[in-house]
C-alpha cells in the first residue's frame, strides 16, 4: 500500500476486535449515491462481524441545497459543492465516485494521487483512452481500485462463476446477453439529459447498459478478441429544460457479435427502446456439459440444463433458487427462500472492497479492477468503430 493512506497499520485487521473505520467521500447524491449510501449504512450490521465500518465523512454535488439535503438524509457528516475540496478532506480515505461519466476521470485520478482508494461507477471512462489514464493513475499510486460492476455480486451470478471454475459446464461454446430498458421511448417524453450527451456520457445504451453485460462476459467467459457491432440512434433531437432543442449524439441501441479468446462466440444487445422491459439483464451460456441462463429481474434464481445424467437430460431445464445458507453471501441474510434484492448487491460489492483495503487483499478476480474497466471500454470503443466502419474489428489492449 502507498504511504499516506492511513491503512498500513490496519493490514491484517480482523473484525474479531474493534472494526476499523474507513472514511468515505461520496461524489453524487442521485441514483448511485443513494444506492451506495444505503449499502454503507446497512453493511456494518448485516455483514457481521464487519471487516470495516464505512464512516460517511462527506458528500459532494454542484447544487448546494440538494447536496445539503442529501447529507442530512443519508447521514454524511459534511457536504461540499467542490469535489476537489472533498477529496482533499483528511477524513476521506475512500472516494466513492458516483458522478456523471464526465466526472469519473478527474476526481478518481486526483484521489489516487492523494493516496486514497477509489470506487468508481461504470463505465470507468467515456473512452478506452480515458479509462487507461485512470487505470495508470491508481496503479502508480498503489491504492485499491474497483469499478462498480455490481452484478458480479449477485449471489446467482457468483454461483454460476463457481460452476464454471469447477469445470461443471466444460468447454464454453456460446455466450448471449441482452440488456433491455424502455425509459427513453417517445411516450415517456424524456428530455435532453446528460445520458444523451456524448460529452457527458461518452455513449448511450452501450456504456449505460452494454458495459454491464460486456463485463459479465469477461467475468464468466473470458477476454474478447474480435467484434462486429451496430449502433443506432432513433430519436436525434430532444427538448431541453429551457425550451430549446438538444442534439442526441449517443446510441439508443446497439447489437454486437464477438469471438472470445478461448474460441467461444457471443452476442450482445442493449437498448433503452424495448417497450415493456424495465431492467431485463439476461444472459445464457452454453457449454459442452450444460447450459445456464439468468435474468436479473428474477435475480434470486437461475436455470440450468445438464447434459447426460445430472439430472437426466429428459428432465429439461431445472430452476435453481439461490437462497440457501451455503450459497454466496447468504450466511449474512435470511433463512432460505426469504428473498434479497438489487440493493443488496452493493452491500456485497462495498464489503469486498473494504476487505481488500483493510486486509490488503486483491480486488480481482471477483471484483472488477480499473484494468477490467479499461478492458470493457476497449470493447465498447471497438463496437463503435465497427459500426462506423461496417467491418470486424480485432481487439487490442
Amino acid at each position: 500500500m502507498s504511504e499516506g493512506t492511513g491503512f498500513t497499520s490496519m493490514a491484517g485487521a480482523r473484525a474479531t476486535g474493534e472494526a476499523p473505520e474507513i472514511g468515505v467521500g461520496m461524489l453524487g447524491y442521485a441514483f448511485m449515491g443513494k444506492a451506495h449510501s444505503n449499502a454503507m449504512k446497512k453493511l456494518p450490521y448485516m455483514m457481521y462481524p464487519p471487516v470495516a465500518i464505512p464512516k460517511l465523512a462527506a458528500i459532494s454535488g454542484r447544487n448546494e441545497e440538494a447536496v445539503a439535503e442529501a447529507a442530512r438524509r443519508f447521514g454524511y457528516q459534511k457536504y461540499y459543492t467542490d469535489w476537489r475540496a472533498m477529496v482533499e478532506d483528511p477524513d476521506v480515505q475512500l472516494l466513492d465516485n458516483g458522478g456523471p461519466n464526465n466526472l469519473h476521470a478527474d476526481p478518481s485520478i486526483y484521489a489516487a494521487q492523494l493516496g486514497k482508494h477509489v470506487l468508481c461507477e461504470k463505465p470507468l471512462g467515456r473512452t478506452a483512452e480515458e479509462s487507461k489514464m485512470m487505470w495508470d493513475a491508481v496503479e502508480k499510486a498503489g491504492v485499491k481500485h474497483m469499478v462498480a460492476f455490481n452484478y458480479r455480486f449477485v449471489p446467482a451470478v457468483r454461483l454460476i462463476r463457481n460452476l464454471i471454475d469447477e469445470g461443471r459446464l466444460g468447454r464454453i461454446y456460446h455466450w448471449r446477453a441482452i440488456y433491455l430498458q424502455e425509459w427513453i421511448m417517445p411516450h415517456y417524453g424524456t428530455p435532453m439529459i446528460w445520458r444523451l450527451d456524448k460529452d457527458a456520457a461518452g455513449s448511450g445504451a452501450l456504456g449505460d447498459l452494454g458495459a454491464h453485460i460486456i463485463d459479465l462476459a469477461h467475468y464468466l467467459v473470458g477476454g474478447i478478441s474480435t467484434v462486429a457491432g451496430l449502433t443506432k440512434t432513433f430519436i436525434k433531437e430532444r427538448a431541453t429544460e429551457d425550451g430549446g432543442t438538444g442534439i442526441v449524439d449517443v446510441d439508443d441501441a446497439f447489437a454486437a457479435a464477438v469471438e472470445f479468446e478461448n474460441g467461444a462466440t457471443g452476442t450482445f444487445e442493449a437498448t433503452r427502446f424495448a417497450a415493456g422491459r424495465k431492467n431485463a439483464n439476461c444472459f445464457e451460456i452454453n457449454g459442452e456439459k450444460g447450459s445456464v441462463r439468468f435474468n436479473l429481474e428474477r435475480l434470486n434464481e437461475f436455470e440450468v440444463f445438464w447434459v447426460g445424467s445430472e439430472p437426466k437430460s429428459t428432465e429439461g431445464w431445472t430452476n435453481v433458487l439461490v437462497s440457501e445458507g451455503h450459497h454466496p453471501w447468504w450466511e449474512y441474510w435470511w433463512p432460505q427462500g426469504h428473498i434479497i434484492g438489487w440493493e443488496h448487491t452493493f452491500v456485497h460489492e462495498i464489503n469486498h472492497l473494504l476487505d481488500a483495503i483493510v486486509n490488503d487483499r486483491p480486488v480481482g478476480p471477483h471484483g472488477a479492477t480499473f484494468e477490467d474497466g479499461y478492458r470493457c471500454s476497449v470493447i465498447c470503443d471497438a463496437i463503435v468503430e465497427s459500426s462506423r466502419s461496417r467491418r470486424f474489428v480485432d481487439v487490442t489492449y
